[in-house]
């Protein structure tokens, strides 16, 4: 307490209290508060402007409202305010409306304005839903092997009833036995995931401190098991049950006893759909990513060094020798002082005014500022024209392709020489035209761009380095940095990883979807090899009369083989049609994005196809083996 604090070599704060650590996954990372009055008595370091037309995402309000219907009250006096300062300014729409703090975490309209774990909803949602489907396959194994095992089991039943045992009590007895079976997978369950809860953080950002023996853990835990007893239990009970005993000491309870094969022939439809609907899910989400992660973004990202610095001024002034000093170093190719990366989170954007026009053209152009060297060092592109000279101000100017489009100018040669002004500038002379690079995710689309030099707003530093001993090249420069900032600390990176940054979530998601297919594919195929099994129990007889007949091992397994394979296709018929809708749908979410092919689907079919036979061509073969004596004598 009463300690100082220098906050960017420029403000001498004394430490008026402290707070607890937030929690992991706090949208309130905070570590140190100032007070917003400094933040306003320092406008040009930070960026504060007294003005309705500048807003920035630099500057929140937060308001505690009592609790009533306030918030429908505010957000009708907000639109009115919005309607009195905004309206006829510009061509951007602005308004305000209250956001609800509870749904911050999952809200991705305005990027990330406090946080660095931002999960949309949806993502939620579809891992949800998996999980719903995967209980709902394992729960359709269960019932199609326990009732394929019943049969076994008759003389046992038999015998109870004789003793005395009465239906509801053989019922309760089997619905026990499910219980501890589900009960038992339960406390495994919850031991792998205490074991691989520290994993999760590489798939799906969960931080390991996560509590699973809480209050809401375990009751969605419970909610879990009895939902998988209720699906698993209640049929096989009610069949089982109901075994009549002198049939039953016979040996007369058969295959055709415990229910014909058209709903196990359902059930098993309804797994393979699940099972291919995550596959052809899969590859789409592996292939657009490869496709994100892979794409041409019109400049080079590679081997790109950033390291962000201070806006005040006597850092600024320190830049021009800092960077004269790193290009004396053989490993630096090229370097760029600047505002940001080409292809970045930045969204500022303003009007401006064309080849001395008086009125706007009615779109906003986003702005990137960066000294004569910012070309070279990302490789960006020119369709006409060179880039600006080496200025302290923005006396000259580079567009991007899509703002001469918008312009409506299609020969790029001709807007050579044309001027452009931002709002309270002066007239600034196009010297050229840049192809298109992507200039944020490819969720967004291309932006119409404006690039200036601007000393002032260059606090960036973009080095272009050789990948040959790159942590020696990394430690020189970072030697260099603190020799020249020592009251700043390193905080450098490579541009890739920030790019990667973009598509986290998706990325996550579509290892996630890897781990999600192989969990189904291998429930499909104990699935499938429980109908098979049923299958060859119902068949005893017929596969020996048929042996008996001269049939031969290869027409007995296909005789099997052709149940599945119709089972497939009639599964893929209703996956197909779905996985369509679902994945076009999260494509949509990209403004660049991959077309979904036959290919895909055809895929899946052939896979499902060759999976179906290693499991089920398996069991087909061992019941085409049995000696024929042996399979006669069994009924």
């Amino acid at each position: 307490m009463e300690k100082t604090i220098k906050m960017d070599n420029l403000l001498s704060l004394k430490v008026a209290g402290v707070i607890d650590n937030a929690p992991a996954n706090s949208n309130f990372p905070l570590k140190i508060f100032v007070s917003y009055i400094t933040w306003k008595q320092h406008p040009a370091q930070y960026g504060y402007e007294n003005d309705w037309e500048a807003i920035s995402s630099s500057h929140q309000v937060f308001m505690l409202l009592p609790p009533d219907d306030a918030v429908s009250k505010i957000d009708k006096q907000l639109k009115n305010f919005s309607s009195k300062h905004f309206d006829n300014k510009g061509p951007a729409k602005r308004f305000e409306f209250l956001q609800p703090l509870s749904s911050l975490h999952f809200d991705t309209r305005f990027v990330n304005t406090l946080a660095d774990h931002i999960t949309k909803m949806a993502t939620l949602r579809t891992l949800s839903f998996i999980g719903i489907l995967i209980i709902i396959m394992a729960s359709i194994n269960f019932i199609n092997l326990s009732t394929a095992q019943s049969v076994g089991r008759s003389k046992e039943v038999g015998i109870r009833k004789v003793l005395g045992s009465s239906r509801a009590q053989l019922f309760i007895q089997i619905m026990g036995e499910t219980t501890v079976i589900v009960n038992v997978a339960a406390i495994i369950g919850l031991f792998m995931a205490k074991l691989t809860l520290p994993l999760l953080g590489n798939i799906a950002g969960v931080p390991a401190s996560v509590n699973l023996l809480s209050a809401g853990s375990l009751l969605c835990l419970v909610c879990i098991n009895l939902t998988v007893i209720i699906l698993s239990g209640l049929y096989p009970a009610l069949i089982v049950s109901a075994f009549k005993p002198v049939l039953a000491l016979k040996n007369k309870i058969t295959a055709a006893s415990v229910g014909g094969i058209p709903l196990r022939r359902a059930l098993v439809v309804a797994q393979f759909a699940i099972s291919q609907l995550l596959i052809m899910g899969t590859i789409v989400a592996v292939n657009q990513m490869d496709f994100v992660n892979n794409t041409d973004l019109g400049f080079n990202k590679n081997a790109v060094l950033i390291i962000p610095g201070s806006n005040d001024q006597n850092s600024l002034l320190k830049m021009p020798a800092f960077k004269q000093q790193l290009l004396q170093n053989p490993a630096v190719k090229s370097v760029s002082l600047m505002s940001d990366a080409p292809s970045s989170d930045n969204n500022l954007g303003t009007n401006f005014y064309f080849n001395h026009t008086v009125n706007d053209p009615g779109f906003i152009a986003f702005l990137k500022f960066g000294d004569d060297g910012y070309f070279k060092t990302f490789q960006l592109h020119f369709a006409a024209g060179k880039g600006y000279d080496l200025s302290d101000t923005m006396r000259q100017a580079v567009v991007n392709q899509t703002l001469l489009r918008k312009l409506g100018i299609r020969d790029d040669e001709t807007a050579i020489g044309k001027t452009i002004r931002l709002e309270g500038n002066r007239w600034s002379t196009i010297t050229g035209v840049i192809t298109d690079f992507k200039t944020n995710s490819l969720r967004e689309i291309v932006r119409p761009i404006i690039m200036f030099p601007a000393k002032s707003l260059e606090s960036q530093i973009a080095i272009k380095i050789t990948t040959k001993n790159l942590p020696e090249t990394i430690a020189s420069i970072r030697g260099l940095w603190e020799k020249t900032y020592p009251e700043y600390a390193y905080n450098g990176f490579f541009l890739d990883d920030s790019i990667a940054q973009f598509y986290k979530q998706e990325n996550q998601l579509a290892l996630i979807y890897k781990i999600f297919s192989l969990i189904a594919i291998f429930i499909s195929c104990l699935g499938l090899y429980g109908l098979i099994s049923f299958m060859v129990v119902k068949r005893t007889k017929e596969v020996g009369i048929r042996k008996v007949l001269g049939a031969s091992v290869s027409s007995i397994v296909m005789l099997f083989s052709k149940e599945f394979i119709i089972l497939i296709i009639i599964s893929s018929l209703i996956a197909i049609p779905a996985a369509w809708y679902l994945m076009t749908g999260w494509l949509q979410t990209f403004a660049f994005h991959i077309t979904l092919s036959a290919w895909i689907f055809l895929s899946t079919i052939a896979l499902s196809v060759l999976i179906a036979w290693l499991t089920g061509g398996y069991k087909a073969t061992r019941a085409a083996l049995v000696n024929p004596v042996k399979s006669l004598r069994s009924e």
